[in-house]
């Protein structure tokens, strides 16, 4: 009798510890959750949607989609292959290739500091980054596939459905799965390059001083803390466009051929640029702006011969570097 009630209050006392300890916050998780979502010094809070707070069981859980190739149809590419880490999140590719290597339309953007940005895609037809995920899913030169299908195979996991239920409270469904993944997109902040801690050479520094003059009126485009003023701008690097940009959305003519100004952060890392892919070096870039660029209807105004010397354009291009962040590109949280 005397075993039995000591094995008896053996059990409780685990039991009492286990409840105990469930209902206090995991320190590593806290902690985890505090680093991922460091907002730099004078960038203003990110906004979360309604029932989508941040929360580091949906943070999870969205890095895990974003890495899974599971998203295509054939399960050969994720989110990720687009979108690397240690190119801050851009492709290395001027065209980037979707479900078995069909080639894409378009180069795919750096993800840096997405959570900032207005609207969403080059063309600006999406409004909110849950949305934006559909994109990719249903292109036929990305995923080539159906947000329902791909719920259809995550149910077979037992694993993601238990993460669905945590996150989410629910089964996995399109809500979740749109949802977390722009959570963890959310923070993918960039903040501590050598333009954050005001740390220039002498090259850099008169390259910083010809971006924001009146000279060459790059800042008038590329502003703000993500160097983007997030218009849409011709900036005469064809005469003619395979193409027709943000007029595919609008079908307004003078929409033609115009694109979402990119933002620059981490842009040493995000080559090839345009909306193409089509130039390779940042070098190259500089010297296409310097030559004004080529004719067409709806290239923006500030486009224009610059005349800049050669050193002129390598300080610009230094000062381009200092906007890159090496903390996040090697941010452990953020890689697979």
């Amino acid at each position: 009798m005397k075993q039995s009630l000591q094995k008896f209050y053996s059990i409780v006392f685990i039991l009492l510890n286990i409840t105990l300890f469930s209902c206090i916050k995991d320190p590593v998780f806290e902690s985890q959750e505090n680093s991922i979502m460091q907002i730099p010094e004078g960038f203003p809070s990110i906004t979360f949607p309604q029932g989508n707070e941040f929360t580091i069981e949906r943070w999870q859980l969205g890095k895990r989609l974003f890495y899974d190739p599971i998203m295509s149809v054939n399960n050969t590419i994720s989110c990720a292959s687009c979108h690397h880490a240690r190119n801050a999140f851009s492709d290395t590719l001027a065209l980037s290739l979707g479900d078995n290597n069909i080639v894409g339309r378009s180069n795919a953007p750096t993800l840096t500091n997405i959570a900032y940005h207005p609207y969403f895609t080059r063309a600006g037809g999406v409004p909110t980054l849950e949305m934006q995920i559909l994109v990719p899913i249903q292109e036929h030169d990305e995923f080539n596939t159906n947000i329902l299908d791909i719920v259809e195979k995550l149910k077979k996991d037992s694993s993601y459905t238990q993460a669905s239920r945590i996150a989410y409270n629910r089964e996995i469904d399109p809500f979740v799965i749109t949802r977390a993944i722009a959570n963890f997109e959310r923070s993918l902040i960039s903040g501590n390059s050598d333009f954050d801690k005001n740390n220039f050479s002498s090259s850099a520094l008169n390259g910083k001083n010809l971006f924001m003059s009146n000279k060459t009126n790059c800042s008038q485009c590329h502003s703000g803390l993500n160097f983007t003023n997030y218009t849409f701008e011709n900036n005469g690097l064809y005469t003619n466009y395979a193409d027709s940009g943000r007029m595919r959305l609008t079908q307004i003519e003078s929409d033609r051929a115009r694109f979402k100004v990119p933002t620059l952060r981490n842009a040493q890392l995000t080559a090839p640029y345009m909306h193409d892919g089509s130039i390779k070096t940042l070098e190259e870039v500089v010297a296409h702006y310097n030559t004004g660029g080529k004719i067409h209807a709806n290239k923006s105004t500030l486009i224009k011969p610059l005349g800049l010397t050669q050193q002129e354009q390598n300080d610009i291009v230094a000062f381009l570097n200092t906007l890159t962040d090496y903390t996040f590109i090697n941010n452990k949280n953020l890689q697979k």
